[in-house]
């Protein structure tokens, strides 16, 4: 595998147009595919789990599963309500709504307790999660409604309608955070490279490996159903290691042309960029690939998505740095040897490029301390990330619900004003009973008396009377349970304790024979985090091991092996600590513009920890290989590790600085969720690039000298293996 890279750009290099011209084909292609097969979008059993699942199936099975239903209100703009008019109203929005055929039925007329308002319940068809696309025309009625009774206000909410409001929501916020990080990467690079051109081939290659992957996705999606979120990831990640990968073998190739002084033609300079630069895209784009599959693990719709979507991109990102780049290179390269020849031919000076220090003022200041103490620096520097990851071990998780979205968004604002005014709308538990038909009549009786039980107790809407209702073949009964406090609220999630604890096994649960379960938004999200809390050791198991087996097999050393992960854990604790610091509490909302959840949402450690792992794979293959490759080239070990990080301490951090960039400007969007993942991959990025490889890792592998390398140490070639040009004697 090492001669691969070496290989395909050596190819690329011979025969540039064919390669340039078949990237674009594949990138089109791949679009074409997805764009004719279309997505298969997630349905409501792929996110079923644990007791609620169960649940849910169960009641679907008897066709009484939880349909998506609008609450369209209606109250006074000024002043009491005229009961006339809003009776008006109220019959003109049913008959429109009864016409639409998005409408399975509409409800009686519900006035709230005091009076002041009406709202009109309307049960779409179809589907709990088409209810997004088919509300549509039910927002088009309302509005009509609401223009024709210009003294009342008419507004519609339910879960269609604020799934609706959240993907709009959505869109726009991917649309500035794409504002946000599309300039300053490019900024990044033009200080980097000084080029226009050279700046513009990260990103074009960037943007057309996210069009590419976000085809596949399509197809991919067919065999595991897209909920939504891996185009997200795809943009998120695409961008970041794109320009990573590019900028990684852009800048090798630089330094290669700088130290041949003009001696070596463009094919020859990519084909030395490719034996090590190459390699080492190959080598970190796997390890990317395999840490990301340990989602898997977790058998949730949600992170096979997450890596899906991450493992396409990442892989397509590979093949073009591979392809297409060393093509580009190629033609640039002879661009630039023609306009040498043709200053040289008219007499003017020719200026040649001269291999320079990669290290600055700024690197070498921060380096200094790990030259020069490197046990002081070691110690320091790992406190001051323990330090930081302190805060972690306070991390509580919630499954973020509808209760947590932005009051940006219309829908929620109605929300809020309709469970102020139904606060039996707030929560409902659905206890779900399947028996023979012969016994459905003993089951109802049964869930009854749990209802009975249920009004006396004060988390429960005591003044709301529970109902039963069965299925026609009298196999399935569903007991619907009202809770007058929020889903994520102490006591919505003691009320369904309650019930699984106290009420179901002394009523329904001491019939033979019946198969009982509760669901509702409170269940599905606590079981939704227990599911993922327990498959969380097993997924941070295997990223363990294969973060290690990984970097065995890229290092030969069993030591950098366990290094490896330590730094990773090291950093990925630090990050964690400082996103339960900033979003646990409130002290930052007003900062960071967000509201608290108490918590940190629960998808987000197990997908910090994998991504993370991943993403630091990139800094560590390159650092460890040009301190490997020092070493090859008969540099003592402390001098080695010196050489490798200064040498690649700038395109590090100019690749940390637009990973940080990308992932930051998701602590702009409106989502808790998404502000929660950008704050904490952005951190976690920052500090790997800078404490970690600057400072812990020259430490670590300074004081450790030779050993650092058992039991492989790299073979070294005789000093007079590089002439004093400083051209290598041979390629790989």
């Amino acid at each position: 595998m090492s001669q691969l890279p070496v290989r395909m750009a050596r190819w690329s290099a011979r025969h540039a147009w064919r390669a340039i011209a078949g990237w674009f084909a594949f990138v089109i292609l791949c679009l074409a595919a997805g764009v004719t097969v279309g997505s298969h979008e997630a349905t409501t059993e792929d996110y079923r789990v644990g007791e609620a699942g169960r649940a849910e199936a169960i009641a679907t099975a008897g066709g009484m599963q939880q349909r998506p239903t609008e609450q369209i209100i209606i109250h006074a703009r000024s002043g009491p309500l005229d009961t006339a008019a809003a009776a008006s109203a109220a019959q003109e929005l049913t008959e429109r709504m009864r016409k639409l055929p998005e409408v399975d039925s509409v409800a009686a007329p519900v006035r709230s307790r005091d009076g002041q308002v009406v709202r009109v319940p309307v049960v779409l068809n179809g589907p709990e999660l088409d209810g997004k696309k088919n509300v549509i025309p039910l927002l088009a009625q309302t509005a009509k409604v609401r223009d024709g009774h210009p003294d009342l206000i008419v507004e519609e909410t339910g879960s269609p309608s604020i799934s609706k409001g959240v993907n709009d929501q959505r869109g726009k916020d991917l649309a500035l955070s794409e504002r946000i990080t599309l300039p300053v990467t490019l900024i990044t690079l033009l200080i980097v490279f000084g080029s226009v051109v050279m700046a513009g081939v990260p990103l074009l290659l960037a943007l057309s490996s996210i069009a590419a992957a976000l085809g596949l996705s399509m197809i991919a999606s067919h065999v595991l159903p897209d909920p939504g979120v891996g185009t997200n990831m795809i943009l998120l990640i695409g961008l970041a290691v794109g320009v990573d990968y590019t900028l990684f073998y852009l800048k090798r190739e630089r330094e290669e042309r700088a130290r041949a002084g003009g001696r070596l033609g463009s094919e020859a300079l990519v084909e030395l960029a490719a034996a090590t630069a190459g390699r080492a895209i190959v080598v970190s784009g796997l390890a990317v690939i395999v840490s990301t599959a340990t989602l898997y693990l977790a058998t949730d719709v949600i992170f096979s998505s997450l890596a899906t979507g991450t493992i396409l991109v990442v892989a397509v990102a590979v093949v073009s740095s591979l392809t297409v780049l060393p093509a580009l290179l190629v033609k640039i390269g002879h661009r630039t040897e023609l306009r040498t020849a043709r200053r040289a031919a008219r007499g003017k000076p020719v200026r040649t490029e001269r291999a320079a220090a990669e290290t600055g003022r700024v690197f070498g200041a921060l380096l200094r301390p790990a030259h020069k103490h490197p046990a002081l620096t070691l110690c320091a520097s790992t406190l001051i990330m323990l330090a930081l990851a302190a805060p972690a071990l306070g991390l509580k998780l919630v499954d973020p619900g509808k209760d947590t979205f932005s009051r940006d968004i219309p829908a929620m604002q109605v929300h809020d004003r309709l469970t102020t005014a139904f606060p039996e709308l707030l929560v409902k538990h659905a206890v779900v009973a399947r028996s023979t038909p012969d016994r459905a009549a003993q089951v109802r009786h049964a869930l009854a008396d749990l209802g009975r039980r249920t009004r006396a107790d004060p988390l429960f809407a005591g003044d709301t009377e529970p109902t039963v209702r069965t299925s026609a073949d009298g196999r399935v009964s569903v007991l619907e349970l009202a809770v007058p406090f929020p889903a994520p609220s102490a006591q919505a999630i003691q009320s369904l304790d309650h019930i699984r604890d106290d009420y179901l096994p002394a009523t329904v649960g001491r019939l033979s024979g019946v198969e009982t379960g509760v669901s509702g938004d409170v269940a599905r999200g606590r079981d939704y985090v227990d599911h993922e809390n327990g498959k969380l050791p097993l997924v941070i198991g295997f990223l363990l091991l294969a973060t290690f087996a990984m970097t065995v097999w890229a290092f030969r050393s069993v030591v950098i092996g366990l290094i490896g992960v330590a730094l990773n854990l090291l950093s990925a604790g630090a990050s964690l600590g400082l996103l339960v610091a900033f979003f646990q509490g409130t002290w930052a909302e007003d900062l960071l513009a967000f509201h608290s959840l108490g918590a940190i949402a629960s998808r987000v450690p197990l997908f910090l920890f994998v991504i993370l792992f991943g993403l630091s794979m990139d800094y560590q293959v390159f650092v460890v290989s040009r301190i490997q490759e020092a070493m090859r080239n008969g540099m003592p070990a402390r001098a080695a590790v010196l050489d490798g990080i200064s040498r690649s301490a700038k395109v590090v951090t100019s690749a940390a600085i637009v990973m940080v960039t990308v992932f930051g400007a998701f602590v702009a969007l409106h989502l808790t969720e998404m502000k929660q993942m950008g704050f904490c991959l952005a951190v976690a990025v920052l500090l790997d690039a800078v404490v970690i490889r600057l400072m812990v890792l020259p430490s670590l592998l300074i004081l450790l000298g030779e050993r650092a390398w058992w039991p492989l140490r790299p073979a070294r070639r005789a000093h007079a293996a590089v002439p004093a040009d400083g051209l290598p004697q041979n390629v790989g």
